[in-house]
């Protein structure tokens, strides 16, 4: 049982604590941005600003998290994500009339990200027995989705009642001070040897996973998918001009993911995937596909939320099978290159994806946008299942 292993609880605390402040950021961030300059392109900048870090640094995070201490990695983070916060809540209390203060703050923020995904990912299985990481696994999809359910919602609301984001950036700066406290906590893990540093042992993880083609499968497979099918930088535009609702209305939408996420993650935890697990990622991810154009399609902000909990619940499948085929299949002394790599797919298809959703909204507008890239997720699965036999018939 992973909760009998007192540093995977300490390092779930930290988790929800910190992701509940970066979803809280989020929906004071976006709904910001487009009060500011009413532009759909502009929230694609804020995913921009976001991914490009990741791109530039994967090399040398991968590196870092496999040569460091990880622990103390995620500590210097998630102080990263404060100090984020308290510059967020600064110009905001001053007032701003222009997107670019958030963009270079956003962009500060993508340099801690890019340390802080393959950090964490590298530290999960170290801290229970190999036999309780698939369970380990599904209870922390478990606590991730439920900071993504209630971040949002908190965010708005806090939003809403105070009328601004000053109140959200400070609420998510207690939250990233408390997840640094309870990561304080997590024993250091023992050494591990230190490999010297060149261009090869830099690109160990991409090489390695270039070779793993159900891994290189799965994480490509995300990138493109959730690359053409994501709709989350434009729900701002949606809650505001298609569903009317305000900024508590955008937190519940974004939540919506996060619900179908975490019921998804329960329901894997307690009945594993097993045979043909392959297979099955691809058939959810067709359904992510599916019910994005449902989204894009729906003038009902009841049937749009439960669009996005089945996209959140398709998309939980594909995340516990990426992780599993990685982690598992990878020495620890390679994790964190490998999860480096992984989290530049995710970083691609999650921030890449808004920047590509925010372009194509603004020259084709939202709706158009948002059903050719549903169509789009639909289409890479076809072309992936016969481009990847390993992946298809992973088991």
């Amino acid at each position: 049982m992973a909760f009998t292993y007192p540093d995977f609880v300490r390092y779930q605390l930290a988790r929800f604590a910190i992701i509940s402040s970066l979803e809280m950021q989020a929906v004071a961030i976006g709904w910001q941005v487009y009060e500011i300059t009413r532009r759909p392109l502009d929230l694609g900048l804020v995913g921009l600003s976001l991914f490009l870090p990741g791109f530039f640094l994967f090399l040398v995070t991968g590196h870092a998290v496999d040569r460091f201490n990880r622990r103390n990695l995620l500590v210097v983070c998630q102080c990263g994500f404060a100090l984020c916060s308290l510059l967020l809540f600064i110009i905001s209390i001053r007032g701003i009339h222009s997107p670019y203060p958030i963009y270079l703050i956003t962009i500060f923020m993508g340099v801690v990200r890019a340390f802080n995904g393959p950090t964490g990912q590298a530290l999960l299985p170290t801290l229970v027995q190999t036999e309780h990481y698939p369970s380990a696994l599904a209870w922390s999809a478990t606590i991730f989705q439920g900071s993504t359910i209630l971040g949002p919602i908190f965010g708005g609301f806090i939003y809403t009642f105070f009328r601004g984001p000053s109140a959200v950036y400070i609420a998510s700066l207690a939250l990233a001070v408390t997840a640094a406290a309870c990561s304080l906590q997590i024993k250091p893990s023992q050494p591990r040897a230190r490999q010297p540093v060149s261009l090869a042992t830099i690109l160990a993880g991409l090489r390695y996973v270039w070779r793993k083609k159900a891994i290189l499968g799965s994480i490509s497979l995300d990138l493109f998918a959730m690359f053409f099918g994501g709709a989350a930088a434009l729900l701002p535009v949606f809650a505001k001009e298609i569903l009317h609702t305000g900024p508590f209305g955008l937190g519940v939408l974004r939540s919506g993911p996060g619900i179908g996420a975490s019921a998804m993650a329960l329901v894997l935890a307690h009945n594993p995937l097993r045979g043909k697990i392959g297979a099955k990622m691809l058939w959810w991810v067709a359904i992510f596909g599916f019910f994005t154009i449902v989204f894009g399609l729906s003038r009902n902000i009841a049937l749009s939320l439960v669009a996005l909990i089945i996209v959140g619940a398709s998309d939980m499948v594909s995340v516990i099978t990426r992780h599993t085929l990685v982690q598992l299949s990878t020495p620890d002394e390679m994790r964190g290159r490998v999860s480096a790599v992984n989290m530049l797919f995710i970083g691609a298809s999650n921030e890449l994806g808004q920047f590509e959703s925010g372009i194509t909204a603004q020259w084709w507008g939202i709706i158009p946008a948002v059903v050719v890239g549903g169509s789009a997720a639909m289409i890479v699965v076809g072309l992936w299942a016969w481009l990847f036999p390993d992946l298809r018939r992973a088991t």
